[in-house]
């Protein structure tokens, strides 16, 4: 069995006064991202999204296999392609799946089976979920807490894409196994989620919603 070689790790400390001062920056940057769904077609410089992409590739994983693959799709007749899909089976959903407790939760936020944001944000990016790995001799390799590991790549993403100064926005339609034939991507791998990526709307508005309190959602013990 191969054994990773080890090397020192490199920390720097802060002081405490640098720790309290950089969590609340970063606290104060990140309680300004909205989800936004109106989105201008303003293009962005692919390398912003590279860079961004690379930091979610820092996210960590069960036994470092980084279960996942990121699609950038810029190209506007597949972004069509991606939005019909999606929209079927989004009527789908709001027609026949989805249940009156479900419709009733989402129905302050006005959603519907309606996605235009497919086409007009310059950059989709599709999120894959790989439950094996590969060797260099085509040997199949079980991937470990694939869901958790996706999900903190996601979320480091999506942090740098706001933090680069670009809106996003997370879509879930299912199935997306359409996403598996339109991009290429093989059976195996799940999609897992479309993060749209752009500019927001001159006229972009967002719901007045709130967040819990730290007291609300968790529980501290010393």
């Amino acid at each position: 069995m191969k054994k990773w070689p080890f090397k020192p790790l490199k920390f720097r400390e802060k002081s405490t006064e640098e720790m309290q001062r950089s969590a609340r920056v970063f606290y104060e940057q990140l309680r300004s991202r909205r989800t936004v769904r109106e989105f201008s077609d303003r293009p962005v410089p692919r390398e912003i999204i590279e860079n961004a992409l690379s930091a979610a590739g820092t996210a960590p994983s069960g036994a470092n296999m980084q279960p996942w693959h990121f699609v950038l799709i810029g190209e506007a007749g597949l972004k069509r392609k991606i939005r019909m899909a999606a929209e079927e089976e989004e009527r789908e959903f709001y027609e026949h799946r989805a249940s009156e407790q479900w419709l009733k939760a989402l129905q302050p936020l006005g959603t519907n089976e309606v996605k235009p944001f497919l086409e007009d944000a310059p950059w989709l990016i599709a999120v894959f979920l790989k439950k094996f790995s590969y060797d260099n001799e085509g040997k199949r390799l079980k991937n470990y807490y694939t869901a958790e590991s996706v999900g903190i790549a996601c979320g480091f993403l999506l942090t740098a894409l706001h933090w680069s100064g670009l809106a996003t926005l997370t879509h879930t339609p299912s199935p997306m196994k359409f996403l598996n034939t339109l991009l290429g991507r093989p059976v195996d791998e799940r999609p897992y989620m479309i993060i749209v990526v752009g500019y927001p709307a001159d006229d972009a508005v967002v719901p007045v919603i709130g967040k819990k309190t730290l007291e609300q959602m968790a529980t501290i013990i010393e």
